[in-house]
């Protein structure tokens, strides 16, 4: 279960601006349910929720455990929605340390040769037996070409060919379009298996299909519980979407007031990826034509030590949403020591949780008396339900308010304008 609580930042906004603001955010959410706005064709995502497929989820499930008997090694290799989505949700909910399955490692991300290099060379190592490792690769791309993911494949592909030889094919799983592009004429050559990328279904909105679901199975993750805690919030949202609409209706009112930056803090280490994912949803989505907040990431307490003196007193044009965790994750108290000697015992007794908690609210204190606007998203609990409830919470409260700036939140004509340029540059006809 997840709620959200908007009552320190309305006290930033007249009542005017709330209600002119609430009225776009329900004709967006209008536009939304009845494919009426820019970039209808592209939301599947909601449709995927509307009526779900066991038959896919054990699909996906099937192969996860397999590779999970088999491997040693899985990388997902994608840039943006292609891994970011998998990556949320793996550094969320499996342990940081120790055996964990799979070893997850992600390449196609960057163009990073050192990187690149240094990943090859660890997989060609030999375990501690003296035996090969078991490499499996899961590229993700609808195209095939974008350029970061293309050339990590090249070289990866490449080794597992040399590695597995006529195997080859068994190592390496491909997440792509249903037909066009280069990858499906690579299937086709090379007979890698295949699971496919709905075409109404953008990167940034995919963690919900094989794009996010196979590296999240392959983890150890309970994708349908993850799954039906979205399937849950879409039904709860088509039916009361009240807390949601506020959220959407206080960012656009905001907006209008100049606020330009949102800082998505957590005091959970867990949800830093998550906030990785919630960047790339809303910067893609609302940054067209002018319009936008700008999301960014901190990890608190952390980040109070570098960002936390501008937040407090620097320019102000920045809110905050806080993703909190309430039940502990965790049993850890400071002990008591004898002589305390580095006077911490006056925590003793004291779980970390409740140590962490309350540094949140001190700082949400502080910040709000700094006249930051902060809004609170809680999880009831880190695990796979209330996560996959998060995930449509966020996609849906992003076209809702995306659609009340009177923007396309589905497109990216300005991710194209690197492309083109870079391309040029590089010698590409």
């Amino acid at each position: 279960m997840i709620s959200c609580d908007i009552s320190l930042a309305k006290n930033f906004i007249t009542e005017q601006n709330y209600s002119t603001s609430k009225e776009k955010a329900e004709q967006a959410l209008a536009q939304l349910k009845g494919k009426t706005g820019p970039g209808s064709e592209w939301l599947g995502w909601r449709d995927l929720l509307a009526d779900p497929s066991d038959a896919a989820l054990e699909q996906i499930s099937s192969l996860a455990d397999e590779v999970r008997k088999k491997a040693d090694v899985f990388i997902v290799c994608g840039i943006g929605g292609s891994y970011l989505g998998a990556k949320a949700v793996i550094d969320a909910l499996t342990p940081n340390f120790g055996d964990k399955g799979p070893e997850i490692l992600y390449a196609g991300h960057h163009m990073g040769g050192k990187y690149l290099n240094e990943l090859i060379s660890y997989l060609k190592e030999k375990k501690a037996d003296g035996s090969q490792k078991q490499i499996y690769l899961n590229v993700i791309s609808k195209s095939g070409s974008t350029l970061e993911t293309a050339l990590s494949f090249r070289l990866l592909r490449e080794l597992i060919e040399e590695m597995y030889d006529d195997d080859s094919s068994e190592h390496i799983i491909c997440t792509t379009s249903k037909e066009g592009g280069i990858l499906n004429k690579l299937i086709e050559k090379k007979h890698y298996r295949k699971f496919v990328i709905p075409d109404d279904i953008g990167g940034r909105f995919s963690v919900l299909t094989p794009v996010g679901l196979i590296p999240i199975a392959v983890a150890g993750i309970d994708i349908r519980t993850l799954f039906y805690g979205a399937v849950g919030a879409y039904n709860k949202y088509e039916e009361d979407p009240s807390d949601l609409l506020e959220y959407a209706t206080l960012r656009n009112a905001l907006h209008e007031k100049g606020i330009t930056i949102d800082v998505f803090a957590c005091f959970e280490p867990e949800l830093r990826s998550f906030g990785g994912w919630i960047q790339q949803l809303l910067g893609e989505s609302e940054g067209k034509e002018g319009q936008g907040i700008f999301p960014t990431v901190a990890s608190y307490s952390t980040d109070l030590h570098s960002l936390g003196q501008f937040i407090q007193q620097g320019q102000r044009s920045l809110m905050e949403t806080f993703l909190i965790v309430e039940e502990p994750m965790n049993k850890l108290e400071v002990n008591e020591m004898a002589g305390d000697d580095d006077n911490l015992n006056y925590l003793a007794g004291k779980s970390f949780h409740e140590i962490n908690t309350k540094a949140r609210e001190g700082t949400m204190e502080a910040h709000s008396e700094g006249n930051v606007p902060i809004v609170t998203i809680t999880l009831k609990s880190l695990n796979e339900e209330n996560l996959g409830e998060l995930i449509y919470f966020f996609e849906l409260m992003t076209g809702i308010f995306v659609y009340s700036l009177g923007v396309n939140p589905f497109n990216q004509p300005g991710v194209e304008d690197y492309k083109k340029a870079m391309y040029r540059l590089l010698g590409k006809e």
